[in-house]
C-alpha cells in the first residue's frame, strides 16, 4: 500500500471535498481511503510513505483532446511552409509531418508525449492519431508505448480521404481492429475510440463504411467546425451544416466526441445536446491556428458536456485551463464570465468523458477510483482554503508544479524524478527518430 500525504488534498469529491492536512491511501490499483493524514497514518503505519512535502494532493487530470503525432515537432521548421490559412497550416505542417511517420517515428512521437504529460501531473489522455505514412498497426504501436509508461489512453484513428482510397480504407481498418482488440482484452488502461479527421475530408461514403467497421463497438472522436471550411464544404456539397450531416450519418450519440465546434450554430448545439453528443475545447490551439473562439460559454448553457483538451499545442492541462479563461472572456468582452465553465471543464466533465469509456472512476479521489494521482508543489503566500482552492490552482499553479505522479497505482514521477522510465535513453533514442523525421521533411542531414 501507499499512502500521499503531508499536504493539502483537493479530492473533487462534492461529499468530502477537501483535507487541510490530508492523505490518499492506495491499495493496488484503487484508492482505498482519503482522509485525515494522523488518522490514516495510524491505521496504515506499514503503508509506504510518499511526502507531499507541504503541496497540494489532487486527482490526475485528464486531457480529452491530444495528437501525439505532433510529438517529434518541437523546434521543426519546414522549408518554404509559410501557412496564411488553416488548411494551409493541415497541408504544409501537420499533414505533411504525418506522411512521413514509420512505425519507429510513432512509438517516439509516443515516448515524447507521454513523458510530458506524467510530468505535468496528466494520467489521462485521449489521442487522436494519423500517420498516413504507415497506417497499420500505429494505434498499436501507441498502445505498446503507453503501456510501457503507464499511461491510461483511450485511442483512435483519423480517417481521412485526403491521401487517397487505399489509404483511408487501411485508417477505417486500423481502428475497427483496435477496437475489436480493445473489446475482447477489456483493458481499462487502454480504450479506444473510432477517429474521423475534418468533416471536408470525409465523404457521406466513407462515414457509412466508418459505421459499419464500428458496428456499435464504441463512439466516434472526430474534429468538427474547426475552421469554416467545415461550414462551406458541407453546405455546398451536402446542403446542410458540419453537425446535421454527422446526425444524418448515425455519428452522434454519448460516446461520440466532437473536438473543436468553432463553427457551429445554436440549432446544431440543440442536435448536440439532444443526442448526448459530447464535445472539446483546445483554446490555446485553436489561438494558435487563428480559426476563432468556440461558444463554449453558449453550449455549456444548453447543456452540452464541454471537456477541455489541448490538441497537444501543450501538455499542461493548468495552461490550458488559464487560456480558456482569458479567452472566453476577451470573446465576450465581460472579465466575470468563464470561471465556473473552466472548471467544471477540467475537473467534472473531463472526468465525465472519461468515465463513458474506463470502469473505474477517474477525476476524483475517494474509496474506488482510479490510484491517480498528481502532488503539486505549491508553497502558500495568501489564504488557502476549500472555499478558494480553485482561484489558486488557476492563478498559481501550472504543469511544471508537479513533484509526483501516480498513474493506476505506480508511482512514475516521484519528487520531479521519473522512477520506473529510464528518461535518458528515450530521450536519445527519440531524438535519432526525429532527426530522420526532420531530414526526410527539409531534405537535409540533422
Amino acid at each position: 500500500m501507499l499512502l500521499i500525504g503531508n499536504g493539502r488534498v483537493l479530492t473533487r469529491d462534492k461529499s468530502a471535498p477537501y483535507y487541510p492536512d490530508g492523505a490518499v491511501l492506495i491499495d493496488g490499483e484503487q484508492i482505498r481511503a482519503v482522509g485525515d493524514r494522523r488518522e490514516l497514518q495510524n491505521q496504515y503505519p506499514e503503508a509506504e510513505w510518499i511526502d507531499a512535502c507541504g503541496g497540494v494532493i489532487m486527482p490526475g487530470l485528464i486531457n480529452t483532446h491530444t495528437h501525439i503525432y505532433s510529438g517529434l515537432a518541437r523546434g521543426l521548421s519546414i522549408k518554404g511552409n509559410n501557412p496564411r490559412s488553416f488548411p494551409e497550416i493541415l497541408e504544409g505542417t501537420w499533414w505533411n509531418i504525418d506522411r512521413h511517420l514509420t512505425p519507429d517515428g510513432t512509438k517516439a512521437c509516443a515516448y515524447a508525449t507521454i513523458l510530458e504529460c506524467i510530468r505535468n501531473g496528466v494520467t489521462t489522455i485521449f489521442d487522436h492519431h494519423a500517420s498516413f505514412g504507415q497506417v497499420q498497426g500505429s494505434l498499436f504501436t501507441i498502445r505498446d508505448a503507453a503501456k510501457e509508461l503507464g499511461m491510461r489512453a483511450c485511442l483512435c484513428y483519423e480517417v481521412s480521404e485526403r491521401d487517397g482510397e487505399e489509404k483511408c480504407s487501411e485508417s477505417i481498418r486500423e481502428n475497427a481492429d483496435f477496437a475489436r482488440w480493445c473489446r475482447d482484452e477489456d483493458d481499462d488502461m487502454i480504450r479506444a475510440m473510432f477517429g474521423g479527421h475534418a468533416l471536408f475530408t470525409i465523404s457521406d461514403r466513407t462515414f457509412e463504411e466508418m459505421v459499419r467497421a464500428n458496428d456499435g463497438m464504441t463512439g466516434f472522436h472526430i474534429h468538427v467546425a474547426e475552421g469554416m471550411d467545415d461550414v462551406y464544404d458541407s453546405v455546398r456539397r451536402y446542403g446542410c451544416r458540419p453537425v446535421n450531416r454527422l446526425e444524418y450519418n448515425g455519428i452522434l450519440g454519448e460516446r461520440t466526441l466532437l473536438a473543436h465546434c468553432i463553427h457551429i450554430s445554436p440549432d446544431e448545439m440543440d442536435i448536440i445536446r439532444e443526442t448526448g453528443t459530447m464535445t472539446v475545447n483546445n483554446p490555446e490551439s485553436n489561438m494558435n491556428n487563428a480559426v476563432g473562439c468556440a461558444p463554449v460559454l453558449q453550449m455549456m448553457e444548453k447543456g452540452i458536456p464541454v471537456g477541455l483538451g489541448t490538441d497537444a499545442y501543450t501538455h499542461d492541462m493548468l495552461e490550458s485551463l488559464k487560456v480558456f479563461l482569458i479567452i472566453q472572456r476577451h470573446q465576450a468582452a465581460l472579465p466575470n464570465v468563464g470561471w465556473n465553465e473552466a472548471m467544471t471543464m477540467l475537473f467534472e466533465n473531463n472526468a465525465a468523458i472519461a468515465g463513458r469509456f474506463f470502469r473505474k472512476p477517474l477525476g476524483v479521489l475517494k474509496p474506488g477510483a482510479a490510484a491517480d494521482v498528481a502532488v503539486m508543489d505549491y508553497p502558500v503566500f495568501t489564504p488557502f482554503s476549500e472555499e478558494n482552492a480553485d482561484g489558486h490552482i488557476l492563478f498559481g499553479m501550472a504543469g511544471r508544479s508537479c513533484r509526483t505522479t501516480v498513474i493506476n497505482g505506480r508511482v512514475l514521477y516521484r519528487d520531479r524524478q521519473f522512477t520506473e522510465i529510464d528518461e535518458e535513453r528515450l530521450n536519445a533514442w527519440t531524438l535519432e527518430q526525429s532527426k530522420k523525421l526532420w531530414g526526410e521533411l527539409n531534405h537535409r542531414q540533422y
